[in-house]
């Protein structure tokens, strides 16, 4: 697999290349300047001034939004490419049926024990009971009109079976155009591989050349639009710090330390635990897997972080076909993060509103939790409207969401690096159980 950052499009000689700052480097300066940025803007009560309003809505919004664009504009082509290739390279029915057994069953592992961390945390220490009622109504009505938007998004008459049916594709080219139904392509993607293992692999040859040379210069377009990823870190940092400032998480403090802290039990106990177990050094695991963090963190969107998960997954020297098929399919289903995060939300606002959950109650929402983790697309916010439906069935008013909306955007950053990190950690496992060794 070709490295990004080494192709002849993204260096100007050896000289300039070995004199240049990693990216994660990089990406850490601009992350660091707008915060730093930001935050001055909100402690002077300068975010409502004509020219930092200028320069929030026609610079570094619309800077943000491009960069994810471009990302966005790649994702398919790499994502189907990717993953037809991760299929084929692992040769049989068979040896794809052991891989992808064996990512299901650490996908479903992984995200109980998030869900499982992330309810005994909220039961614990009860983060809803502490929220002042006059600023939960005042949040409740400040975002109602964004609330109601996200509640009526979602169609109430969808059966399960109908969610299901949904990730068989009736129109490929019209899944492939909706970011909400990456499932359906990811779907055709498994199924055209499998389809090109059963066909005669001469005649196959010519395609396998296409969509191995597709993944190339999707790498190497993506490589050229992940230049411009320091400057949207700080855009995106910048609006951040300047619009919201640290006040709100301070006020809704009680709700951002529960999820930050079972965030950061499953990350730096979890994982560890896992890769101990498995042979593998976490504190090398996580030092070479920074740069896809700090990129998760910062786009707050496990599929615009998918090509900088690869790029990884190459350096620390996974088995490519592994590599794809794992961190591909995982980039939209083992979002153990997402799963921890609507769990905690659901009972949050349950507490909040005086709602008691039975056991049963919360046996549900675990159980919902783990299959929203699998189901809920790969972009910002994706996981709103599946807390929002979680608590339309457990009884709790979902116009609530409202009160997190606020810091939701934050949230979603760490909640995203969790997502990333585990799809790697997912990776190094199934490569170490199919007996490969990583450098």
């Amino acid at each position: 697999m070709r490295d990004p950052a080494n192709s002849p499009a993204s260096s100007a000689g050896p000289d300039n290349a070995k004199n240049e700052r990693p990216l994660h480097i990089k990406m850490g300066i601009g992350f660091a300047a707008g915060l730093i940025a930001g935050l001055i803007v909100f402690a002077a009560d300068l975010e409502e001034t004509p020219f930092v309003e200028f320069v929030t809505t026609y610079l570094t919004a619309p800077f943000g939004t491009l960069f994810l664009n471009l990302i966005f504009m790649l994702i398919v082509p790499l994502l189907f490419s990717a993953l037809v290739m991760g299929v084929t390279e692992l040769g049989s029915l068979r040896s794809l049926g052991k891989i992808g057994v064996r990512s299901l069953v650490y996908t479903f592992i992984f995200s109980s024990i998030a869900v499982l961390i992330g309810l005994l945390t909220v039961n614990l220490l009860k983060p809803g009971t502490g929220v002042d009622p006059e600023l939960g109504e005042r949040l409740l009505e400040q975002n109602e009109a964004r609330s109601r938007a996200i509640i009526e998004g979602i169609e109430g008459d969808r059966s399960a079976i109908d969610v299901f049916l949904e990730i068989v594709p009736s129109n490929f080219v019209a899944a492939a155009a909706d970011n909400g139904s990456i499932l359906a392509v990811m779907f055709f993607a498994l199924f055209f591989g499998v389809g090109m293992i059963l066909t005669d692999q001469v005649k196959v040859a010519p395609l396998r050349a296409f969509f191995d040379g597709l993944f190339e210069v999707s790498m190497t377009m993506i490589g050229l639009v992940i230049r411009l990823a320091p400057y949207a870190v700080f855009c995106f940092m910048f609006n951040l710090a300047a619009i919201f400032g640290l006040d709100l998480i301070i006020r809704l403090g009680a709700f951002v330390g529960v999820v930050l802290l079972a965030l950061g039990m499953h990350m730096f106990i979890t994982y560890p635990v896992a890769l101990r177990i498995s042979g593998h050094s976490p504190r090398k695991f996580f030092r070479e897997t920074q740069e896809a963090t700090l990129m998760a963190f910062s786009t707050a969107s496990s599929n615009a972080t998918l090509p900088t998960s690869l790029k990884v997954a190459n350096e620390m020297g996974l088995p490519p076909q592994i590599g794809r098929f794992v961190l591909t399919v995982g980039a939209s289903a083992n979002q153990n993060g997402t799963a921890l995060f609507e769990g905690v939300t659901v009972l949050f606002l349950a507490q909040f509103f005086g709602v008691e959950l039975a056991l049963l109650d919360q046996a549900l929402v675990m159980v919902i939790c783990i299959l929203g983790g699998i189901g809920t697309a790969g972009v910002p916010s994706g996981s709103l409207p599946v807390i929002a439906l979680i608590c339309g069935m457990v009884g709790v008013n979902p116009i609530g969401i409202g009160i997190i909306l606020g810091v939701n955007h934050f949230l979603d950053m760490c909640r995203t690096s969790l997502n990333v990190t585990g799809d790697l950690v997912l990776a190094v496992l199934v490569a170490g159980g199919a007996g490969a060794k990583t450098k």
